[in-house]
């Protein structure tokens, strides 16, 4: 190996001879040359000060040269492979590229290779919006909510192309129309709701054919499973050999290799401290303790290799819980509308291109929408209600915020909360139970904290708004002084829906339920489309439960056709 250093034209090549460098046909100054001529590298730096600090590593295995570029508190803001003997360029690297490989573009990095199909994707998005829209009024809001929740595809686009400052900023307008258009159901407007023309048959067939669609593609590839289902299987496995997944987690560090290099010359696999070879994932505890008791089940019956490979408990537990809130969905469309709602509902989530985006990455984030579902089958259930908040806060954060308003449901009561509060501590205690397995309490909970919460809110992304500023880069907006304004805005609106409106239906606790996550997910750092499946229950579940009568005095829904009777037996609040 031989590099080259350039900091302000000044060349700095040691040990030229002892390393192999004669075997190269460029030179250390000719590949930077070629590399930083690049279009897209050279576009890049012209956001930065000139004469950047480069170096150049030349590999005898593959005759090529690794070139990389740093700008002052950017850090490395380029990196590019020359081709020794054709001077060609190829895995062109700049900005966010550059540390993330997800922002790096490529076919089927997440949802499959089958499903990003172009015209795959496209059916998805034309069955789901043709299935339940209203044809009768081909112009109206409704159907427009419809367009809305696909228009997420555009963002998608720019994103599997690697282009990640055009795809992140038009993440942000579909957000915010859908905080607005949840608070406006939930609170003042009061809408028919969406009436497809489907007959109930189509959408239970149709239902079924792309449930089995999804599954088949998940089966399909069996190394679809992303660092998040491995942080899923590795959690559960360290639960099942005694330890809590906090601070346990494989690392690398100055750890024994025992595996093959990747595409960057990295060994992920190294001999643990329980003396284990195993694929490391550093950061792979950031989640609550369910989102790992979830995938104890799955890791049970396919018990982890120690390698990052096929992974069938991730799989099994990701088609799991999709399966799940696919029930859950139907019982609540039993529930709140008969069969034919029932029939929609699971129809809707099954066409819905991004929950079959989720499904295949094999990632976690259906597990708290499933228990969200349940949750509201059971609405008038407090105990159902505040144990479906815990068990989904505790998977992701994000559900806490959910308490003020599932408390209050249908009205605010003193002896409600007081139920709700002990449902909800009984299944925190519950979920935390995995910690009594460390020697020390009060140290599993501090390390806890630091590795989930801590790590949380200090971390830089360049998924979302927030997390620009790192780049110093001319051009690049650094908005990260608005995130802390959003955040209030999410912890207010979580508190303001628990007293407004004073009476809450079902069509009310969806819509609300839906702007608090949403309104969650404009705060986030690292903002990303497998989120999406946390809040589209509650979206469809609004556009879609039938409104009930009004009575035609006063112009208002009785409080008593507002929250109706169930179409299934289940607990009343006394």
């Amino acid at each position: 190996m031989a590099a080259v250093v350039l900091t302000g034209g000044v060349l700095a090549c040691p040990a030229m001879a002892a390393t192999g460098q004669e075997t190269a046909r460029l030179t250390d100054e000719q590949a930077i040359a070629v590399a930083l001529a690049h279009p897209k590298v050279a576009s890049w730096l012209e956001r930065y000060p000139p004469d950047p600090t480069t170096s150049a590593t030349f590999r005898e295995e593959t005759r090529t040269w690794l070139v990389k570029a740093w700008s002052g508190e950017a850090g490395q803001i380029a990196q590019a492979v020359v081709h020794d003997t054709s001077e060609s360029v190829s895995e062109v690297r700049t900005g966010p590229q550059v540390a993330w490989g997800m922002a790096r573009g490529g076919k089927g990095s997440f949802g499959g290779k089958t499903l990003l199909k172009p015209y795959v994707w496209l059916a998805f998005c034309l069955v789901f919006f043709v299935g339940l829209a209203d044809l009768r009024r081909p112009v109206s809001v409704r159907n427009a909510d419809l367009l809305v929740l696909l228009s997420f595809s555009v963002s998608l686009a720019f994103f599997s192309r690697g282009e990640i400052f055009a795809s992140v900023p038009l993440v942000y307008p579909v957000l915010g129309y859908l905080l607005g258009r949840s608070v406006w159901v939930g609170i003042r407007k009061r809408e028919s709701a969406l009436r497809p023309v489907w007959p109930t048959w189509v959408f239970a067939a149709a239902a079924i054919f792309f449930l089995g669609f999804r599954v088949g593609l998940n089966v399909e590839a069996p190394r679809g499973v992303i660092d998040v289902g491995l942080a899923g299987v590795v959690g559960a496995s360290r639960i099942l050999d005694g330890e809590a997944p906090y601070g346990n987690m494989p690392q690398r560090g100055d750890l024994e290799e025992c595996g093959p290099k990747d595409a960057d010359g990295n060994v992920r696999e190294r001999i643990q401290t329980n003396g284990r070879c195993e694929a490391a994932i550093e950061r792979g505890d950031t989640y609550g303790p369910v989102a790992y008791a979830a995938y104890v089940p799955a890791t049970l019956a396919f018990p982890w290799s120690g390698k990052w490979d096929s992974l069938p408990g991730a799989h099994a537990t990701s088609i799991l819980f999709d399966l799940l809130t696919i029930v859950g969905l139907g019982l609540v469309g039993l529930r709140f509308g008969g069969v034919r709602l029932a029939a929609m509902l699971a129809f809707a989530w099954c066409a819905y291109p991004f929950t079959a985006y989720a499904l295949n990455a094999n990632t976690n984030d259906t597990i708290m929408p499933a228990f969200l579902v349940f949750g509201f089958w059971l609405a008038s259930s407090v105990w159902a209600r505040g144990t479906a908040v815990a068990l989904a806060g505790w998977t992701k954060f994000g559900g806490l915020l959910l308490a003020p308003l599932w408390a209050s449901y249908p009205t605010l009561e003193l002896r409600r909360l007081v139920r709700f509060a002990l449902a909800f501590a009984l299944a925190t205690l519950v979920s935390f139970v995995i910690l009594l397995l460390e020697p020390d309490l009060w140290d599993a909970i501090r390390t806890f904290w630091s590795r989930t919460v801590g790590f949380q809110a200090g971390r830089d992304s360049p998924f979302s708004l927030w997390g620009w500023g790192q780049y110093h880069a001319e051009g690049i907006p650094d908005l990260g002084f608005l995130q802390p304004a959003f955040a209030v805005l999410a912890v207010a609106l979580a508190v303001v829906v628990a007293f407004v409106p004073r009476e809450k239906g079902p069509i009310e606790l969806a819509a609300l339920t839906a702007s608090i996550l949403v309104a969650f997910q404009l705060t986030l750092t690292h903002w990303f489309y497998l989120y999406l499946p946390w809040f589209l229950p509650f979206v469809l579940l609004w556009l879609l439960i039938p409104r009930p009568p009004v009575d035609q005095e006063n112009g208002e829904s009785s409080a008593q056709d507002r929250n109706p009777l169930p179409r299934i037996p289940v607990a009343q609040d006394p």
